[in-house]
C-alpha cells in the first residue's frame, strides 16, 4: 500500500493506492451524521456487497445514482442530484462519496463544490483512467454541447481512495484507456514510468498487482507534484494536456459515442507526436519509441472523420486563450512544453498522419 501526498496552495490530501481499501472504508472515512454515495447502476451492482460491509447497520449510507456515459456528464444530471442531496436533508456537515469512473467522479466533485456553495467529498475512483488521472487535482465539471468539461470548478477531496481490486472487474478496454493515460504521465515528466511500462506491457496488461501498483502510484505522484506546483492550470499544469487537444477534438467529433476517453487521448497523443516530429520538438528516434509503446498497449480502435472536422473542434478548445492555440508537445521523453503558435497547416498536416494510422487499425 503507497500513500501520495496532494499539496497546493488551497488544498492538502492523500490518495492512498492498494488492496482491500473498500473493506476498511468505514474506518479511513471521516465520522459525518449523514454520508451519500454517488455512483452508477453497474458500478454498484457490482461492489455495493463490499462498499456496504465495512459501514455499521445503524450508519449506512444514502445512495444515489448517475446513469453510466457521456451524455449525463450534463447540468440536467446534476439539478437532479442536487434536488435528490435536498430532499435527503443533506447540510453542509454532509459528505458524499464519488464511487465509480471518471465522469461520476467530475459529477460527483462538481455536485459538492456547488450544493450548499461546498460541501466535503471524497473519491474512490473505480476505473484505471479516473485513478491515475481524474480524481487527483481537484477539477470537476460537465459537458456542454459545445464542448467537454467547459462547465466546471476547482473542489478538491478530502482523501481518494485507489482501490486495485476494483480493477478485476474492469473490461481489458478500459484497462488500456487508463494505461494510455500512465503512459501520458511517463512522456511528459517521469522517464522511468515510461521505460516501466515500455519494458512491461505485457505484465501489465495481465493485470499484475504490482506492476499496476507502481503504474498507478507513479502516475499519480507526478500529477500531484504538478498540481502542487500549478493549482489553477496557470502554468506548467498545462502539460498534463498532452494529446487532449486532439484527443478531445475526436470525442465530440464522434459525439462521445464510438472511443473511450483514454483511447481518444491515445491517438492524440499520436498527432501530437506527429506534431513534435515536423517542428524537431522530440527526436524521431524518441517519437518512434513512444509511438511504438503506445501501440504495444492498443489495439485503438477505428473511426471515421474528417481533418477539418477535428480542426474546427480543436479551435474550441478549452485551453485557447485569447484566440492562441496552445498545444503540448513532447521534447524528449520525460519532459513536454507549451507551444502557442502551431498554424492550422500544421495542425492539419498531423491530424492527416493520424487519420492514415486510425485506417491502417
Amino acid at each position: 500500500m503507497r500513500t501520495i501526498q496532494v499539496k497546493t496552495e488551497s488544498a492538502k490530501y492523500p490518495v492512498v493506492v492498494g488492496s482491500g481499501l473498500l473493506s476498511t472504508l468505514w474506518r479511513r472515512l471521516p465520522k459525518r451524521n449523514s454520508i451519500f454515495v454517488l455512483t452508477s447502476p453497474e458500478i454498484w451492482a457490482l461492489w455495493s456487497k463490499y462498499f456496504l460491509a465495512s459501514f455499521p447497520k445503524g450508519n449506512q449510507p444514502a445512495v444515489l445514482f448517475l446513469p453510466a456515459g457521456e451524455q449525463y456528464k450534463r447540468l440536467t444530471y446534476i439539478e437532479q442530484l442536487a434536488s435528490q442531496l435536498a430532499s435527503h436533508h443533506a447540510d453542509r456537515s454532509s459528505l458524499l462519496v464519488a464511487f465509480g469512473g471518471g465522469i461520476i467522479g467530475d459529477i460527483g466533485g462538481f455536485l459538492a463544490a456547488i450544493y450548499m456553495r461546498g460541501i466535503d467529498y471524497i473519491q474512490i475512483p473505480s476505473t484505471l483512467l479516473a485513478q491515475v488521472d481524474s480524481s487527483v487535482g481537484g477539477k470537476t465539471g460537465a459537458n456542454l454541447a459545445s464542448g467537454k468539461n467547459l462547465i466546471g470548478s476547482f473542489h478538491h477531496p478530502l482523501s481518494v481512495f485507489a482501490d486495485i481490486d476494483l480493477l478485476r472487474t474492469l473490461p481489458d478496454r478500459e484497462l488500456r484507456a487508463g494505461l494510455f493515460e500512465s503512459l501520458k504521465a511517463g512522456v511528459i515528466r517521469d522517464a522511468r514510468l515510461f521505460r516501466f511500462m515500455e519494458r512491461n506491457a505485457e505484465t501489465i496488461l495481465k493485470r499484475g498487482n504490482k506492476a499496476l501498483e507502481y503504474v498507478i502510484s507513479a502516475s499519480i505522484r507526478m500529477k500531484a507534484d504538478v498540481v502542487g506546483i500549478d493549482e489553477k492550470e496557470s502554468g506548467l499544469r498545462m502539460i498534463l494536456n498532452f494529446g487532449h487537444t486532439v484527443g478531445h477534438a475526436i470525442e465530440a467529433a464522434m459525439h462521445y459515442r464510438k472511443l473511450l476517453h483514454g483511447e481518444a487521448v491515445a491517438w492524440g497523443m499520436l498527432a501530437a507526436l506527429q506534431l513534435g516530429r515536423m517542428r524537431g520538438t522530440i527526436s524521431t528516434t524518441n517519437a518512434n519509441r513512444v509511438e511504438r509503446t503506445i501501440l504495444d498497449y492498443g489495439p485503438l480502435p477505428h473511426f471515421k472523420t474528417t481533418a477539418q472536422r477535428l480542426l474546427d473542434a480543436a479551435s474550441r478548445d478549452k485551453k485557447n486563450r485569447a484566440g492562441v492555440r496552445r498545444f503540448v508537445l513532447p521534447q524528449e521523453i520525460g519532459n513536454a512544453s507549451v507551444i502557442e503558435n502551431v498554424t492550422d497547416t500544421e495542425l492539419i498536416a498531423a491530424i492527416d498522419w493520424m487519420l492514415s494510422k486510425v485506417k491502417e487499425s
